[in-house]
């Protein structure tokens, strides 16, 4: 196995003493993992970050070895990460995703959508421009592993689309999170009381 694409940045988490396992989603190959030597130094911890926009180089024996991956940033989130909501949002899309998809299945339409919601929550003005995003991607996600759903309307006002978030909150925990063991809904949790802070 050996790739080199374009990728957004999903998880990190530490291994041994220096090293990463990061997950990345490429356009054309999907989610993959790799191990990312140094992952957890000064050069590469804020390359390692939910959401970045990074070039992944991918190296394997075989299909069945984790393969060693290689990152450079294109482009950070991290200026957005001390904004407590946008770093919630972009906390749960990317900690959902790499939970929700298997490994090496393309998802092209998720990689665009989601590298879209990513850049909105990033530089819309405030989170009712990009809450209508977030539901439309929470939809696209269930539709695209087979658990249908209408596509969603968009248009309504800011209590309509959090009215329509909280609706997605059930299948998301039924349907793609129920058998993991890390509690990603708490995620979506904190996401939606800083949400509703907004309407009162």
């Amino acid at each position: 196995m050996q790739l080199r694409a374009p990728a957004i940045l999903l998880a990190s988490r530490a291994h041994g003493e220096t090293a990463s396992i990061a997950r990345v989603l490429t356009q054309d190959h999907g989610l993959v993992a790799g191990y990312v030597a140094g992952g957890r130094g000064r050069t590469l911890r804020p390359v390692l970050i939910p959401g970045n926009r990074v070039s992944a180089e991918l190296r394997a024996r075989s299909q069945n070895q984790l393969p060693f991956l290689k990152v450079e940033l294109i482009e950070s989130r991290g200026p957005w990460l001390s904004e407590p909501l946008t770093a919630a949002a972009i906390q749960w899309v990317s900690a959902l995703t790499a939970t929700a998809l298997p490994e090496r299945n393309p998802y092209p339409s998720l990689y665009v959508a989601l590298g879209a919601l990513l850049d909105a929550l990033c530089h819309a003005p405030s989170a009712r421009e990009w809450v209508p995003g977030l539901v439309a991607y929470e939809s696209l996600l269930l539709r695209e592993l087979g658990y249908g759903g209408d596509r969603p309307d968009t248009s309504g006002d800011l209590a309509q689309m959090l009215k329509s978030l909280h609706e997605l909150r059930s299948p998301l925990a039924h349907y793609l999170l129920a058998d993991k063991r890390s509690d990603v809904m708490g995620a979506r949790t904190m996401l939606e009381q800083r949400l509703a802070r907004m309407m009162t």
